[in-house]
């Protein structure tokens, strides 16, 4: 499942923006190639002082000398994964921007896209799992783009160099010891298991306990391998999760709120913006990732990509004052002027909010980087 803000303080509200990952994997003599220099191995005399102890007390709990051979040569310590656990943020986006980035004409475009190569396996998975075959394409939209960012990041040099560092560092040798189980069992190689900067893997994320405990081999090859270019192991794990998890077939995640809309418990996240109607199921989702928008952006996105269109109501103005049409105004405006926003989407990130203090600084104004009205009004 995804590195979510219950388990690690940093969830999709943060990752998912950029997926998961970060680029699909490109790897080659068990070695992550297209990695920034921090997240490649460096000497580390305490890390490799750590790896040997727990060389034994993996083979103490079944790992055998060979598998534990092949998983680490090559592995490292990575010290931008230290970097990247001790320095997660929140991010404070709206639902509003939370949904336009999970619902992006591009994500929904890729998703019937997808929906209709794979029709086939996601036609036969939801028969055996009942769980909706739209809910489970957008799951893998969400977490990995697809299949296009599911990271290239070596899964065992990532969980031994966290589990090393010691600040979760119980949780991440579990994560290592299922790493090492899955290697083990044949499901994939060194080389290939790839993820996350913290262990996440495949077209839906999976963490290695997680693997363990429902990754399914849908294809009968005797591997569940939730990396291949064929994503039906990943999409199946992904709906054998939610059924255990308790999704009942035939209803639906909830909806927004009026004609059409199933019953359910009434939920509006932002005061004056639209409010859903939601059911168990919606709960379900909420196992894959403990946050309502989480949940909401997988509902959304699963009834854009089966054709419905987007949200009727419209949320409020933000903080600054201004509806998602002002905010496109503006980046529209600031683009106009030779400042670059990074498109006119209405969804104020770094870019627009270095083109704001560039058109501050020029202007001879107080350089805040902050949107407003009257800025707005300067730049027409």
């Amino acid at each position: 499942m995804s590195i979510s803000r219950r388990t690690f303080g940093a969830g999709l509200a943060a990752a998912f923006l950029a997926g998961c990952g970060g680029g699909a994997a490109t790897v080659g003599g068990g070695r992550a190639t297209g990695l920034t220099p921090d997240l490649r191995p460096v000497p580390n005399a305490g890390y490799d002082a750590w790896v040997a102890s727990f060389r034994s007390r993996a083979a103490g709990r079944g790992i055998s000398q060979a598998t534990l051979d092949a998983a680490f040569r090559g592995a490292g310590y990575l010290p931008g994964v230290v970097t990247r656990d001790r320095n997660q943020t929140e991010f404070k986006r709206t639902l509003e921007d939370y949904l336009s980035i999970a619902a992006s004409d591009e994500r929904i475009a890729k998703g019937r896209a997808a929906a209709r190569r794979h029709a086939g396996v996601l036609e036969a998975v939801e028969a055996r799992y009942g769980v909706d075959r739209n809910i489970v394409t957008a799951i893998w939209g969400l977490e990995s783009f697809y299949g296009e960012r599911q990271g290239e990041i070596p899964v065992i040099s990532a969980t031994s160099t966290l589990a090393y560092d010691g600040r979760r560092g119980d949780f991440f040798e579990a994560q290592l010891l299922a790493a090492l189980r899955i290697l083990q069992r044949g499901d994939i190689t060194p080389a290939r298991m790839t993820g996350s900067w913290a262990g996440a893997m495949g077209h839906t994320q999976f963490i290695p306990t997680t693997f363990q405990e429902y990754a399914v081999d849908f294809t009968g090859d005797g591997r569940r391998d939730i990396w291949a270019d064929d994503p039906s192991d990943a999409l199946a794990s992904t709906a054998a999760y939610l059924s255990r998890h308790g999704w009942q077939r035939g209803l639906r995640w909830g909806g927004e709120a009026g004609p059409g809309a199933p019953s359910g418990r009434s939920l509006q996240p932002e005061p004056g913006g639209p409010v859903f109607a939601v059911t168990p199921n919606f709960n379900v989702i909420k196992r894959y990732n403990n946050s309502d928008a989480y949940a909401l952006g997988v509902g959304h996105l699963a009834d854009r990509i089966a054709g419905a269109g987007p949200l009727r109501a419209s949320f409020p103005p933000d903080q600054y004052g201004l509806t998602k049409d002002d905010r496109i105004r503006l980046q529209q405006r600031l683009t106009t002027r030779g400042f670059d926003t990074g498109g006119a989407d209405g969804i104020l990130g770094d870019k627009t909010r270095a083109a704001i203090e560039a058109f501050q600084r020029r202007e001879g104004l107080p350089v805040t980087g902050t949107p407003s009205q009257e800025l707005l009004r300067l730049l027409g």
